[in-house]
């Protein structure tokens, strides 16, 4: 890979991001026996270029690669591969590598965050972070499965499909969330959705603390985390949570909070704001969070917003501390939790990072292992979009992403691209032949 253009930010450019990670594939083991004339590095590479290049299918990857010598230049001065394998041959390579290896490349692009100070706009609360976590539906067929594939029963027949536990960085000012280590939901973790959710957020949680012991986080989760077993994990790994909670989950709760109104332990503020619109907060330190654990003590909040007579209400169970100075951001913090569906999963379903479509099944671990692939190309993009000027001013030319992507992987297919620096340019100039090779065969 070219190195970084002085004009980008070394480390946080895509030249230096796609080098950490890089560095990170090259630790994993290759399990394969046989003779190895594609490595695991190039290989994962040409995954994460796949998706980063947005291509809507491994064969159409594959098709441009293999008929266009100028996509095999750009592959190897864009993302250092030196060879790429054909589409059969990358699933059978990726098919056994286990996903939680790929959690280090993650984690380095994260450390380096850190090291840049980066991460200092989404300080959020006494030096800490909002980490929202949420999970989504990956893929689902009738027909297409593979042994991790999780199996629900409908009155037409089976129904096969793929989950991924997600986790990003967010902060309520802020678009650009950063994904960490997503965690896939496989069929090993149960029949039911709700076991499944549970068991992997387990896994994610004691992996998030694991790859960041030192991060502050707070955790954002919606009303399936809001039980004892799992308060009190979150209380084991030195996690603060703030998370949602509905009367009809928890009445106990509710009735105790309506109750304290009486007795002075439950307190309340309104206002109007100079638009009109009616805030109020309704909180209480220190209730028990249901009858079956008495002992685990939560604080509760509950916000509504009244606008031309439509009100809204949401509530929350936390282990911050409530009053008058922290109910409004302890509220922003917890309506923060939607990011991780509007600007994460939304993002990548529809604006052409294609996580729904079928990229592959194998016999072992190959669809999950393109989901983090796909979850890492994308924490590429937002860190881009967060730190490198010219991938900003690229951006800022298109209303949408997937006008980018098209112009992106257009340049890619079209001409020979030395660098990260003069294909942005290029983009942001809107004039290819001024500092692009076009192809002359």
């Amino acid at each position: 890979m070219a190195a970084p253009h002085p004009r980008l930010r070394k480390q946080l450019s895509a030249p230096g991001l796609l080098k950490t990670i890089r560095a990170a594939f090259e630790s994993i083991t290759d399990q394969r026996c046989a003779r190895r004339e594609i490595s695991l590095s190039d290989a994962l590479m040409s995954g994460l270029a796949m998706f980063g290049l947005k291509y809507p299918s491994l064969l159409k990857f594959d098709e441009a690669y293999q008929d266009e010598a100028r996509i095999r230049h750009n592959l190897r001065t864009l993302y250092g591969v030196e060879r790429a394998p054909c589409d059969t041959q990358l699933r059978t390579i990726l098919d056994p590598v286990v996903p939680q290896e790929l959690r280090g490349a993650f984690r380095a692009v994260h450390r380096q965050l850190q090291r840049q100070r980066a991460l200092q706009p989404y300080e959020y609360w006494n030096g800490h972070y909002l980490v929202s976590i949420d999970g989504t539906g990956q893929f689902a067929s009738s027909e297409i499965r593979c042994p991790e594939c999780c199996v629900k029963q409908t009155r037409a027949g089976p129904r096969y499909y793929h989950q991924l536990l997600g986790a990003v960085l967010v902060h309520p000012k802020l678009k650009t969330v950063l994904p960490l280590a997503p965690e896939p939901i496989t069929r090993a973790d149960g029949a039911r959705k709700n076991d499944c959710e549970r068991n992997a957020s387990k896994r994610l949680l004691e992996h998030l603390r694991e790859d960041h012991p030192q991060l502050k986080l707070i955790v954002l989760e919606d009303s399936l985390s809001a039980n004892g077993p799992h308060l009190e994990l979150l209380q084991q790994l030195n996690l603060h949570y703030i998370i949602g909670v509905k009367p009809g989950d928890h009445e106990a709760l509710f009735n105790a909070v309506h109750a304290g109104l009486s007795r002075g332990v439950t307190q309340e503020w309104e206002y109007t704001d100079v638009e009109g619109v009616e805030h109020g907060y309704r909180w209480r330190n220190e209730v028990a969070l249901n009858a079956s654990h008495p002992e685990l003590r939560v604080n509760f909040l509950e916000y509504w917003m009244s606008q031309e007579g439509q009100q809204t209400v949401f509530s929350w169970v936390t282990d911050l501390e409530l009053n008058p100075d922290t109910v409004e951001p302890i509220m922003r913090g917890g309506r923060a939790r939607w990011k991780v569906e509007n600007e994460t999963f939304n993002t990548l379903k529809n604006q052409g990072y294609a996580l729904e479509h079928n990229y592959g099944h194998g016999q072992q671990h190959l669809s999950s292992v393109l989901a983090l692939l796909m979850m890492l190309a994308f924490l590429v993009d937002q860190v881009q979009e967060l730190s490198c000027r010219l991938f900003q001013a690229a951006r800022a030319r298109f209303r949408s992403r997937t006008s980018l992507w098209e112009r992106l992987r257009a340049r890619v297919l079209d001409f020979y691209v030395p660098d990260w620096h003069t294909l942005w340019e290029s983009i942001t100039q809107d004039y290819a032949g001024a500092v692009l090779t076009p192809d002359t065969s």
